[in-house]
């Protein structure tokens, strides 16, 4: 393919000054203005059209310099042209794929054949066209018949050539990036397809997909803070939820016995690489299941889900998982035995002892805390591979059941992959008497100054007093699994949209 006409970027924008940029705008609006007194308008609709990568892949049936009159439709956004004189080639773009138009006067006549030549870098066409395929490097190309103008880009898309690399403007001005970047929408297709295996797996297991509040009036199902906001027609507070979980299981109780939640939670927490305060996740509760059924659950879907999308990391779906219980990988990662250092101030003070936290650290944080910081700190960026941590301290672990075999421990484990959580599961409470004790005791560290306490839910507690079935329950976040199947090292690569400060950015030279 040959390489763009020079200066496509009088069509391209990336290094223009606010002045060039004024400069490039009024002439794209002029020629806006020349096209409609010519006539040329803007379809509502230009229906039959086909993706080009499967026009593209009719092409590339065709030998090298073969010619047909088989006709195809696409549409797409001017990524470049060039050529002169009779002929003229551009190259058109969608989220499947590129192609190679041919334009040729003879075909379309002078007053059509300038209204193509004379488009910009960033329009957007819709092309009848022959499938051929062009004679000097068998390039696939649809030789032009008729065109439409279906948009006008008054602005100027990225440089072809600089691309578009500076990492807030990729993140806040996320249509730049889709249209400079072939990986990134690729990467969202990918996505797209990973969303649908997760759903897949479900639905095929007898799962009922459903949806609860997200507006709730109170918070509940995970340790964390929430975003609060007022009805004012009701006059009261509501929170974003922070999980359906509790929802999810009075469903459960109502014999819905299978359900499953894939959607948004909201946590008002700071933002990293691992963190976005709004996120996607997949929650399924199971009846007549424990944490242990739900680990294999996890690991065949994620196997279906590598599959389909395809993993560009380090991790690998395919094996059989590693299984290591909470108190042992802290062991092994630090030398720490939890098993007995069952005191607050002990354990800080061995930790402190190991220089394995600092005491800024630990002001204020609780047995449960400093145990969690251990797993976060010196265990999770070591388990590349996927694992499951099982058996975590009951303290962690408010709506689990106590393990069978060890009062001390909760039938609880989170699953990693690449450095990083992905999912959390328990055997579930189900008895109301327990998880009244436990409600009280996260209003004591409520009180205490803990502001990630789980809140009292007396109605949730009722839904329990009707009878609920032994339950297995997972919480997986897609951003991370999206994450790890990427090789992404941010979250904010994965979603569209990710949360930003305001001000710096916001207004770019596009």
């Amino acid at each position: 393919m040959s390489e763009p006409q020079a200066g496509g970027g009088a069509a391209g924008g990336g290094s223009a000054g606010r002045h060039g940029l004024a400069e490039l705008i009024g002439e794209r609006r002029a020629k806006a203005a020349r096209l409609a007194e010519a006539g040329v308008t803007v379809p509502y609709s230009y229906p039959g059209t086909q993706p080009i990568a499967e026009v593209r892949a009719a092409c590339e049936q065709l030998a090298s310099g073969q010619e047909t009159d088989e006709m195809r439709r696409i549409s797409g956004r001017i990524a470049a042209r060039r050529g002169a004189g009779r002929a003229a080639f551009i190259d058109l773009f969608d989220r499947s794929g590129s192609i190679q138009l041919h334009a040729r006067l003879d075909v379309l006549g002078q007053a059509v054949f300038d209204q193509l030549a004379s488009l910009d870098l960033g329009d957007v066409i819709g092309v009848d066209g022959a499938l051929m395929r062009a004679r000097n490097a068998g390039e696939p190309t649809l030789r032009v018949h008729r065109f439409a103008l279906l948009a006008k880009a008054l602005r100027p898309p990225p440089d072809k050539h600089a691309g578009l690399t500076d990492v807030e403007t990729r993140h806040r001005r996320r249509e730049l990036d889709l249209i400079a970047n072939g990986e990134v929408r690729a990467l969202f297709a990918r996505r797209a397809k990973l969303l649908r295996s997760l759903r897949e797996s479900l639905d095929e297991d007898g799962f009922i997909e459903v949806e609860t509040p997200v507006l709730q009036p109170l918070y509940g199902g995970a340790l964390a803070r929430p975003f609060v906001t007022h009805h004012n027609a009701l006059e009261q507070d509501l929170y974003l939820r922070i999980a359906p979980e509790l929802y999810l299981k009075r469903l459960i109780v109502g014999g819905l016995e299978r359900v499953y939640e894939l959607g948004k939670d909201f946590r008002n927490e700071g933002t990293s690489t691992k963190h976005n305060p709004e996120f996607t996740m997949v929650e399924w509760y199971e009846a007549n299941a424990d944490y242990l059924d739900e680990a294999a659950r996890l690991e065949a879907m994620l196997r279906s889900a590598a599959e389909a999308v395809g993993c560009d990391g380090e991790a690998d779906f395919s094996a059989r998982w590693r299984r290591v219980s909470f108190t042992e990988a802290v062991r092994e990662a630090t030398g720490i035995d939890l098993s007995q250092l069952r005191q607050r101030d002990e354990l800080a003070e061995a930790v402190l002892g190991a220089g394995l936290l600092q005491e800024s650290q630990l002001t204020g944080a609780s047995w449960p805390q400093i145990a969690d910081e251990l797993l976060s700190k010196h265990v999770e960026p070591t388990l590349i591979q996927p694992t499951f941590v099982l058996d975590y301290p009951i303290e962690l672990s408010p709506f689990a059941r106590a393990h069978r075999s060890d009062a001390r421990l909760a039938e609880r484990w989170e699953a990693f992959a690449g450095g990083m959580e992905i999912a959390n599961a328990f055997s579930e409470l189900t008895d109301p008497d327990e998880q009244r004790k436990r409600f009280d005791a996260q209003r004591a560290l409520a009180i205490a100054g803990a502001a990630e306490a789980q809140p009292h839910d007396e109605l949730f507690l009722q839904a329990l007093e009707l009878g609920m079935p032994p339950t297995g329950g997972v919480g997986l976040g897609v951003d991370r699994l999206m994450m790890v199947l990427s090789g992404a090292s941010s979250i904010r690569e994965v979603v569209l949209f990710p949360a930003l400060r305001t001000g710096s950015g916001d207004v770019g030279c596009w």
